[in-house]
C-alpha cells in the first residue's frame, strides 16, 4: 500500500484534489477533520486547552469557541505555539492510527492524507510520496479573496503565515498544477494514479 501525502498553500486547490481522489473511491485521511475531531466535548485535548486558556475558550454547551481561541492565538505566537504543542502530536498519533489502520485491512493500493501542514509538522516521513497542489501567487490570491470574502490585504496576511509554494516544492515528488481548470488538475491526478497504483 502506498502513502501518498497531498498538501498545497492556502487557496492552491488542495481540497478539490482531495475531492476528485475520493472520486476514484482512494480513502483520504482529512487532517483538518482529524483536528476538529481531537477537541470535541470529552476529549483530552479540549480539557488541555481549557486548562491553558481558561474557561472563556469554552462555550456553553461544552464545546469548543473557536473564535475566542482564535482571537487568542492569531495574534500571539507564544499562544499559537501553546495550542498547536496540545493539538499536533494528538493528530499525527491520529494519523498513523488510520494508516495502520487501512495497512491492516490490506484492501486499497493507495491511501491520502490530506495535511495542509503536512511539511510544516514534518509528516512527510509517515509517507511513501509527497503531492503538492500549486497555484501561482495571482491566481491563490484571487481564489482567497473570492472564497472567503476578503480583502487583498488581508488574504495575502493569510498567505504570507504559510511557508511558500516555492518553499513547499523542496519536499515534493509530484507538483500538480493548478493555474487552468478542473479538468486540468484531474488529468494530471488520473496520471499520478496510474504511476502509483500500475
Amino acid at each position: 500500500m502506498k502513502v501518498i501525502g497531498l498538501t498545497g498553500g492556502i487557496a492552491s486547490g488542495k481540497s478539490t484534489a482531495s475531492n476528485i481522489l475520493k472520486e476514484f473511491e482512494i480513502p483520504v485521511i482529512d487532517a483538518d477533520l482529524i483536528a476538529r475531531e481531537i477537541v470535541l466535548p470529552g476529549q483530552p485535548a479540549l480539557c488541555e486547552i481549557k486548562n491553558v486558556f481558561g474557561g472563556k475558550v469554552i462555550k456553553e454547551d461544552g464545546s469548543l469557541n473557536r473564535k475566542v481561541l482564535g482571537q487568542l492565538v492569531f495574534s500571539d505566537k507564544e499562544q499559537l505555539k501553546k495550542l498547536n504543542n496540545i493539538t499536533h502530536k494528538r493528530i499525527i498519533e491520529e494519523i498513523v492510527n488510520r494508516i495502520n489502520m487501512y495497512n491492516k485491512m490490506n484492501t486499497y493500493p493507495v491511501i491520502i492524507i490530506d495535511a495542509p501542514l503536512l511539511i510544516e509538522l514534518h509528516m512527510e516521513e509517515l509517507v511513501d510520496e509527497v503531492w503538492l497542489v500549486a497555484a501561482n501567487e495571482t491566481v491563490q490570491l484571487n481564489r482567497l479573496m473570492s472564497r472567503d470574502k476578503i480583502s487583498d490585504e488581508d488574504a495575502l496576511k493569510r498567505m504570507k503565515s504559510q511557508i511558500s509554494t516555492k518553499e513547499k516544492k523542496k519536499y515534493a515528488d509530484v507538483i500538480l498544477d493548478n493555474n487552468l481548470d478542473l479538468k486540468h488538475l484531474k488529468h494530471q491526478i488520473v496520471e499520478q494514479l496510474k504511476r502509483v497504483t500500475s
